[in-house]
């Protein structure tokens, strides 16, 4: 856990705490081009409770911790379910949109210079829609028919969920693609000399998703989904 202060620049605690970003441009503070100053600094010019703002940074800072800290153990099917759909759903469904408008702002603003940007922008569009389509069919549909056949075992039952599994375990190839083609292209999320800070934050938080995602698909294709074959088998 970092020390963070109201004496901590505001652009450090962006790095330290990359969901921060996402307090400050809800509260109109500038961490990118205006970051190199202290955040009692910036919270009292926007008249803003500085203390109160730190709160809420730690609060975000705890929570990640903890996030990152959690892991799934020897949990039965229906907990490791739930831990699959409280930690990296919920996670996806914070993430996505909240990443989308700097994307967006960081091709605009540097893809003329920086071409492969634009590539970047349309590789993350597809992956959130792929990922959101995903955890959606997975949470509504298929999570509960697999609880539903596993408070029975059988191989029929088996039979019935296999063509489900593998359609999943397509779609977490395709995602999974979708994430190797945007670590290429951006040469292992390497920043340029003239990076700025909405440059480092999309690139940090790409590889936070890139390794929360692909944790994701480990624990459903290897974990999850293997349990289940062995006990309808």
């Amino acid at each position: 856990m970092s020390q963070l202060t109201l004496q901590t620049h505001v652009a450090d605690i962006v790095t330290a705490v990359p969901q921060s970003a996402d307090l400050f441009r809800a509260l109109r503070i500038d961490f990118c081009c205006g970051g190199k100053i202290p955040l009692d600094e910036a919270a009292t010019k926007r008249k803003l409770d500085s203390s109160a703002v730190l709160d809420q940074i730690r609060t975000l800072e705890t929570k990640m911790a903890e996030y990152q800290d959690s892991r799934p153990g020897d949990l039965a099917e229906p907990e490791l379910i739930e831990y699959i759909q409280n930690k990296h759903h919920a996670f996806l469904r914070e993430e996505l949109p909240a990443l989308t408008p700097y994307v967006t702002k960081l091709a605009r603003v540097h893809g003329e210079r920086h071409p492969e940007l634009l590539r970047v922008q349309k590789l993350f569009a597809d992956l959130k829609s792929e990922l959101q389509e995903h955890t959606e069919d997975e949470d509504h549909n298929v999570f509960p028919q697999i609880l539903k056949s596993m408070a029975n075992p059988n191989p029929q039952h088996l039979e019935e969920l296999r063509p489900l599994l593998s359609g999943l375990e397509e779609e977490h190839e395709q995602a999974g693609n979708l994430l190797k083609e945007l670590r290429e292209v951006t040469g292992d999320f390497a920043l340029p000399a003239d990076a700025c800070g909405t440059y480092r934050l999309v690139y940090q938080r790409l590889g936070l998703l890139e390794k929360d995602t692909f944790e994701h698909i480990h624990l459903e294709n290897n974990v999850l989904f293997e349990r289940i074959r062995e006990r309808c088998s």
